[in-house]
């Protein structure tokens, strides 16, 4: 459960005041974005409604009417009692694959905008966690979320994909990066419903985390950057092959 004294940079980059007039709409993004994010995790409770409120600058009574859509549409519960509150569906509703695809496909000319965006920001970011000797709690955090993706199933693999990702650049010490970061993920995260998760290729990005990380705790730039700009290259490759 996410907790206002807990909350992660990556919590924050998602859980912060909105930049435009539309609220509601703003508010149901940012909170399907840390859905999707993998920040609350299916079955986790959501922040209480009024340090959420609070986080996102938004009035109590628009944060509700937001819940209710997300749950109106399958993405919250709501539980009374002691131990109640919001929490996030167990079995979170997924468009099909032809949706996904129509979704993807109609940004048009986006996808290559958008890996390039992608690695120069993730690429940077790697190179620039492995120049911080991380301490030992920051590293073990992060090694911690690498075993997690790597022992997840194919259903929950982009979420946890997406919360090893935000990590890494949670890891740079620069939440200006790590809200970049998860801004372009919620980007990346529309393009990569309309692909298949393909066995093969999870076991290949597991491969190459594990490089990428274990070079940021091993205080090497050149070679943080290296993994992580082959792994961005496979997932390009991927994404412009289906959808391309």
């Amino acid at each position: 459960m996410i907790s206002p004294a807990a909350s992660s940079p990556a919590d924050l980059a998602v859980f912060r005041p909105l930049r435009s007039g539309n609220v509601f709409e703003e508010t149901v993004e940012r909170l399907l974005g840390a859905i999707k994010l993998g920040l609350v995790a299916p079955g986790q409770r959501l922040p209480p409604e009024r340090d959420l409120a609070a986080r996102l600058d938004v009035s109590r009574m628009t944060l509700r009417e937001a819940l209710k859509a997300l749950q109106r549409t399958g993405w919250v519960e709501s539980a009374r009692g002691r131990y109640g509150g919001t929490f996030v569906s167990a079995s979170l509703p997924r468009l099909s694959r032809a949706a996904a695809r129509r979704l993807a496909l109609g940004a048009g000319g986006e996808l290559d905008d958008l890996l390039v965006h992608r690695h120069v920001l993730e690429a940077g970011a790697a190179e620039q966690a492995a120049t911080r000797r991380l301490p030992a709690p920051e590293a073990g955090a992060l090694l911690a979320r690498l075993e997690e993706c790597a022992g997840g199933d194919l259903a929950g693999y982009r979420r946890l994909d997406s919360r090893l990702h935000l990590a890494i650049a949670e890891a740079t010490g620069s939440p200006s990066l790590t809200a970049a970061v998860a801004d372009v993920r919620m980007r990346v995260n529309v393009m990569l419903d309309a692909i298949p998760v393909l066995e093969r290729n999870v076991g290949h990005s597991d491969d190459q985390h594990a490089e990428i990380v274990h070079a940021i705790v091993g205080d090497d730039p050149a070679a943080a950057r290296q993994a992580m700009a082959d792994h961005l290259d496979a997932t390009a490759a991927l994404l412009r092959g289906f959808l391309g």
